[in-house]
């Protein structure tokens, strides 16, 4: 059985940082690339970040850059995801999906491309 299994997510306070993983089982993230994106109830989900199939290239929503970085270790079948200084705003259910790919960099954030997604982790910002 395919699975991706997302954790890390929690309650923190303005300012801090949590750091999510994607765990993949059943499959190789090898020849995938992998995006996080979030989602708040009544909106629609929305890209965050994602990482190219060898890592060589990452894309991030403007409103993360400078504070999230997205990383992989294909050895353990991972990707992460670290948030900095996180805000109110960053409230939202977090998904990881993963898209198979031919290409090394090629980068989107089109979910009708991802092949598989994870159930999601909560992130809540509160003072």
């Amino acid at each position: 059985q395919f699975q991706l299994v997302e954790s890390g997510g929690g309650l923190v306070q303005p300012g801090e940082s949590l750091k999510l993983s994607c765990v993949a089982s059943g499959f190789t993230l090898e020849r995938y690339r992998v995006g996080w994106f979030r989602q708040i109830p009544g909106k629609e989900r929305e890209g965050v970040s994602l990482i190219s199939m060898t890592g060589s290239a990452t894309k991030y929503a403007d409103s993360v850059k400078g504070r999230f970085s997205i990383s992989r270790d294909d050895a353990q079948n991972t990707v992460y995801l670290e948030m900095n200084n996180l805000n109110p705003a960053d409230t939202a259910i977090y998904y990881c999906a993963a898209a198979y790919t031919a290409s090394s960099t090629y980068t989107s954030f089109l979910t009708h491309e991802y092949d598989y997604w994870g159930q999601g982790t909560q992130v809540t910002v509160s003072s």
